[in-house]
């Protein structure tokens, strides 16, 4: 019975992850308004200390890195829950937890704030949610985890 709520659990964390990630890619990759807006806060708040451009293309941190590290993320993450690959979810969950904390960096430390374009909050609390799902699944994988971390060790 535990091992059937702990595989539930995986799966609706997996899932919030990527639905939410693999949603946010048509807003990413099509310029939108709302990334528009996003990464030229961003851009302009960088270019004060002297970093202009890293977060428009080809900067670094701009949307199209960003969307694609959130699409290999999900892919790991559905590949895990797919082919039942424990590792898969692990590496999943860690790269979104990475790119996930960036994002909440940026809202609680730069001009763009946690309310967007009026949005009342929503794509913070989004964040949040997938951060707190990130960190479940860590703790659900950490023995995956330092398995791997021992292999490297060797």
């Amino acid at each position: 019975m535990l091992k059937n709520k702990r595989n539930i659990i995986k799966i609706v964390l997996s899932l919030f992850i990527s639905i939410i990630f693999i949603q946010g890619l048509f807003f990413k990759f099509t310029g939108s308004p709302e990334t528009t807006h996003i990464f030229t806060i961003l851009n302009s708040w960088a270019a004060g200390f002297g970093f202009d451009g890293l977060f428009l293309p080809p900067g670094i941190f701009n949307a199209y890195v960003v969307g694609s590290a959130e699409l290999v993320a999900a892919l790991l993450l559905l590949s895990g829950l797919f082919m039942k690959r424990e590792l898969f979810t692990a590496l999943g969950s860690l790269m979104a937890l990475g790119v996930i904390t960036g994002a909440i960096f940026f809202h609680l430390f730069t001009p763009l704030g946690i309310v967007v374009m009026d949005d009342g909050g929503t794509m913070f609390g989004m964040a949040v949610g997938i951060w707190i799902a990130s960190v479940v699944l860590i703790a659900m994988h950490k023995d995956v985890l330092f398995e791997l971390l021992c292999k490297f060790k060797k």
